[in-house]
């Protein structure tokens, strides 16, 4: 299935007016994502970080077969990984794994090895941010799992978003969600989750610059701790 609809800044903003509207999260998200197939076709994905399967397993319930887009850095923890597996395995979906243009050992040789620790953003951008404008080029729109609750920048998240840097649509279905609906909805569907969950990873990025969170910190507080950073450049 193709789609010849434009993406517009007044297309994204008359689907938030219609999709904000509506009380129950999981509907909301289900509404949002068939919204996305039906109008975008062969040229909507979704991404995952593989902190779990929630959004992947809600868009294969609205758009079965669905590209999902994981961004392999190479620096990813095994769970997570393991994870990605499980996902796809499982679920009716098609993967798509990015990988950045060097390897690790690439990298290490052009910019010196722990780029992660000496500039962040520049590690994030080579093997996140660039990859993923590369992925994307060839959508209308995409899906991420942002949501509202995680921390004061996503705050204002909107459920369909203009994604101005990439002239996109930009839908995130589970803005609404609090962490108490995600975890009735993993129970109830048994929804993969990233092993590391379960010892204090909130938030799961890559392991040099991902620790446990302690309890009431915020989820993504163990992302870049102590380096003035919190978000790699994907959504802000």
């Amino acid at each position: 299935m193709t789609t010849a609809v434009r993406p517009t800044p007044e297309l994204a903003a008359e689907a938030d007016a219609r999709f904000e509207g509506i009380a129950d999260p999981v509907e909301q998200a289900l509404a949002v994502l068939r919204w996305a197939g039906e109008t975008f076709g062969d040229d909507f994905a979704v991404t995952s970080s593989m902190a779990d399967g929630l959004l992947s397993h809600l868009a294969s319930r609205a758009v079965p077969g669905v590209n999902v887009v994981f961004l392999d850095t190479g620096y990813h923890f095994a769970e997570t990984i393991g994870t990605r597996d499980w996902v796809s395995g499982v679920m009716p979906i098609t993967l798509v794994n990015v990988l950045p243009e060097q390897t690790v050992a690439e990298q290490d040789a052009e910019y010196g090895s722990k780029l992660h620790d000496r500039d962040p953003d520049l590690c994030c951008s080579l093997r996140k941010v660039q990859p993923l404008a590369k992925a994307l080029a060839g959508y209308a729109a995409w899906g991420s799992g942002v949501r509202r609750d995680e921390s004061p920048t996503r705050a204002d998240t909107k459920v369909v978003d203009w994604d101005a840097k990439r002239g996109m649509v930009k839908v995130n279905p589970l803005a609404a969600w609090t962490q108490e609906h995600v975890d009735a909805y993993v129970a109830e569907h048994q929804v993969p989750v990233n092993p590391l969950q379960e010892i204090g990873y909130a938030s799961i990025g890559c392991a040099p610059c991902t620790r446990p969170v302690a309890p009431g910190e915020d989820p993504r507080a163990g992302r870049w701790a102590g380096r003035g950073k919190t978000e790699c450049g994907l959504h802000l």
